[in-house]
């Protein structure tokens, strides 16, 4: 597949960081599964895996973290 941010690019399966900052709350996550280009680096986490991070977030802001970081775990 072809990357949609500088559309040259070709997906491959790897693993990314994700920095998440919303309201007061920043998490960063490692190890998050991804495709990502190989020419631009842009990442795309699968459609589970974003739900996942969105769960993690809001968990996080909901017992007063300002800022953590994060290994990935599947749900």
């Amino acid at each position: 597949m072809k990357c949609l941010a500088c559309k040259y690019g070709t997906l491959k399966a790897g693993r990314t960081t994700v920095t998440v900052d919303r309201d007061r709350t920043t998490i960063v996550i490692r190890n998050v599964p991804a495709d990502a280009c190989d020419t631009c680096g842009e990442d795309y986490p699968d459609s589970a895996v974003a739900s996942s991070l969105e769960t993690v977030l809001q968990e996080a802001a909901r017992s007063g973290v300002r800022f953590e970081v994060r290994e990935y775990k599947a749900a």
